[in-house]
């Protein structure tokens, strides 16, 4: 258990409050949706809506799958909003990776999401993409040079700094700023020194635009005692995506948090993304079989703008969009590095809960 009985402190985003400083990280292909998010949000958390394929079950998605994005990424943010009843944040996490990217910020900003958190790529142009809106931004960093080079660039090219931080280690899920040499002894890393540097070298950016940058850390955070380590290196608050999947809320199909509960440590994998980024994962039939062959792929989805469809091993959006819909043999499931340690189904309620006090 926790060192101490008191609550966490609430995260104050600019002008934003959320009452618990724990955000939930952004699943895609759709497994963190309104209903994951709404739900977060709705117990005083921030919930994160992934856009990566959001609208993959609209009507005409395998024909216009960026109209359809479009669609879903409005309709999950004002369904979100709903189901939280005007607590809590919502907000999108949109990867730089995507060849729609710029289009899903814009719909974002229009469909009135509180925060945008942007990683897989550096979101260089994103302050100009978001313009005056009342939308919060934050880049998602792994290093302390990715931090400086993003901050940097923002204050010299728009004269504004981020609203936040969301600083992702090693040890996360997804897509990782990582190399493979570097998460096999993920331990030799001392990340904590890397958070520590990174939270250093924002502070000359909070003195020049006379502002506070709250900072977020992920990857990895299990419990209550996880979160009081990264407020003590400095943080203020946390990022928890894997816990968030085992909840009667995730928008996952049940196969798809069943995989979870299962989950034992030897089944947790580094694989290879087509976006050309580590990223960790269930090993599976379908991981089983890429080592033999690669996955010819038969339809294009257009969604990462580096992706050459008669090359990659496989197709990203089919895996997941298979995974998402329960078919865990055959589908892409990301996880975090601690899966292994979740049993059994719960509520968000339960688990911010059991996180919070």
């Amino acid at each position: 258990m926790h060192t101490d009985n008191t609550s966490l402190k609430p995260l104050q985003i600019g002008e934003l409050t959320a009452e618990k400083p724990i955000i939930q990280g952004g699943m895609g292909v759709g497994v963190s949706r309104s209903s994951l998010a709404g739900a977060v949000a709705a117990e005083g958390g921030i919930g994160i809506i992934s856009t990566a394929q959001i609208g993959y079950d609209e009507e005409g998605f395998e024909r216009d799958q960026a109209g359809c994005n479009r669609i879903a990424i409005s309709k999950h943010i004002r369904r979100a909003k709903e189901i939280a009843g005007g607590r809590g944040l919502v907000g999108v996490n949109i990867m730089v990776a995507l060849k729609h990217y710029k289009e899903h910020v814009q719909e974002a900003v229009k469909a009135g999401a509180d925060v945008i958190i942007s990683g897989a790529g550096l979101p260089m142009d994103l302050p100009k993409l978001v313009g005056d809106s009342v939308t919060k931004i934050a880049p998602i960093v792994s290093s302390k040079r990715a931090a400086q080079l993003i901050l940097k660039m923002w204050a010299h090219r728009y004269e504004r700094t981020a609203d936040f931080l969301v600083i992702e280690g090693p040890k996360a899920g997804g897509h990782l700023g990582f190399s493979r040499e570097q998460l096999k002894d993920v331990e030799a890393l001392d990340y904590d020194q890397e958070i520590k540097e990174i939270i250093a070298c924002k502070k000359v950016y909070e003195e020049k635009f006379h502002t506070k940058i709250p900072v977020i850390v992920a990857g990895g955070i299990f419990d209550r005692s996880d979160i009081d380590h990264a407020l003590e290196l400095g943080a203020d608050g946390v990022q928890i995506a894997s816990r968030f999947v085992a909840t009667k809320e995730c928008d996952a199909a049940e196969e798809y948090k069943q995989a979870y509960i299962n989950a034992k440590k030897e089944d947790v994998q580094i694989i290879q993304s087509p976006v050309g980024m580590p990223g960790r994962a269930l090993r599976n039939e379908f991981i089983k079989d890429l080592e033999s062959d690669r996955k010819p792929i038969t339809k294009c989805y257009n969604c990462l703008e580096k992706c050459d469809p008669r090359s990659v091993p496989y197709c990203i959006t089919k895996a997941l969009i298979d995974a998402v819909r329960g078919d865990i043999k055959n589908g892409l499931i990301f996880c975090g590095e601690n899966v292994d340690r979740i049993h059994e189904m719960t509520t968000v309620h339960d688990l911010m809960q059991e996180l919070c006090y």
